[in-house]
């Protein structure tokens, strides 16, 4: 929410609401308010008021207001002793009328109308600017409050994908994490030669590979609109087409799946070169699962359940190293889109008959 453009039609308002030449609005930042807004008023006084934010205080109708939270009246600026604001010699005025603007008992803000001739503002004048004050206050409280979803919002993506963060603070969100059956592709990715890897490493080589391993996972995925499951040491679980629908979500599983060989193939040069025999192993499956809210009060994830995602984990196991197979739906699916060829059945835990296995070579759509 952008509270810029929804103060300046308040101080619009204001202005000619109140039969008014100018209008502030005034924020509270620390303790000082800060120019914020404004109507009519000669650009060389919005200068001097961006340079000059307002302490409570006697000497201005903005400091007065912030000193009492309380509506201020000057009948006559010219005749009121205790009014001294420079600004005055730049925005001629006589009569000005200010403002609180609170929320609960916090001042967040100042608002004032002027008038360049001593016209008194009566009752009912008085009455519309605290409407206009409450009206800006709400404005305050909900751009407050979206700053804080995006904040948190943006602190969650940190830990899981910006699609799952994003179903948190939303009332479609809400409904997928009540859990849905939807039709998705997944993508399953492990380490050829890890577990001997992590029995003879170092604990500190273990992490560096590892996160260089996950880093290059998570830009991939993320350019590829994938949503990311979970990631167990080197076991990584993509998924398409939820949250978010995707068009065409098999070819995208596919287009990460490639990438992510080419990208750790790279990678593995680098570990070979420090004694590390590495290589990546993918499974890509298509079909129904139910997807939502898993886990306990404290820690929830967003995932999936299904025959599919099984499927996808039993190929990775099966791929060799630089190895990307297919399940036969999603070789359905992909096969104008992909060179494949034929693998061997596989037997896998869970299925009462062989799977016909494909292993994807490339993606030829361009």
């Amino acid at each position: 929410m952008r509270l810029q453009p929804i103060l300046d039609q308040i101080a619009e308002a204001m202005t000619s609401l109140l039969r008014s030449e100018y209008s502030l609005i005034h924020l509270t930042e620390g303790e000082l308010l800060h120019f914020q807004a404004h109507a009519g008023v000669p650009a060389a006084a919005v200068e001097y008021e961006r340079l000059h934010p307002v302490g409570p205080g006697v000497e201005t109708l903005t400091g007065r207001v912030a000193l009492t939270k309380q509506p201020v009246h000057i009948r006559d600026a010219a005749a009121d002793a205790d009014y001294n604001f420079p600004v005055v010699k730049l925005a001629p005025v006589r009569t000005l009328l200010g403002a609180p603007v609170l929320i609960e008992d916090e001042l967040v803000g100042v608002m004032q109308v002027g008038r360049r001739d001593v016209r008194p503002f009566d009752d009912g004048e008085i009455e519309l600017i605290a409407t206009f004050a409450n009206q800006c206050a709400i404005a305050i409280g909900n751009a407050r409050l979206f700053e804080t979803v995006e904040r948190q919002r943006a602190h969650l993506e940190r830990f899981v994908s910006p699609e799952v963060a994003a179903l948190v603070s939303t009332k479609e969100g809400s409904r997928l994490l009540a859990g849905h059956r939807a039709y998705i592709s997944v993508a399953y990715f492990d380490l050829r030669g890890f577990t001997a890897f992590v029995e003879t490493a170092e604990p500190e080589e273990l992490i560096d590979v590892v996160r260089e391993y996950h880093e290059a996972a998570g830009q991939l995925v993320a350019a590829h609109k994938g949503t990311l499951e979970h990631f167990a040491g080197d076991g990584l679980m993509v998924f398409f087409n939820d949250p978010v629908p995707l068009p065409d979500h098999e070819l995208h599983a596919a287009k990460l799946a490639v990438a992510m060989r080419e990208r750790v193939g790279e990678l593995a040069d680098g570990w070979r070169k420090r004694g590390h025999e590495l290589g990546l192993g993918a499974g890509i499956a298509t079909g129904h699962a139910t997807l939502g809210q898993i886990g306990f009060e404290g820690r929830y994830d967003y995932g999936v359940l299904g025959p599919v995602t099984n499927l996808a984990a039993r190929l990775s196991d099966a791929a060799a190293a630089g190895q990307i197979l297919l399940s036969q739906r999603a070789f359905s699916a992909l096969e104008d889109s992909v060179e494949a060829q034929p693998a061997v059945q596989l037997e896998i835990k869970g299925f009462s008959r062989p799977v016909p296995v494909y292993e994807l070579l490339r993606v030829v759509e361009t």
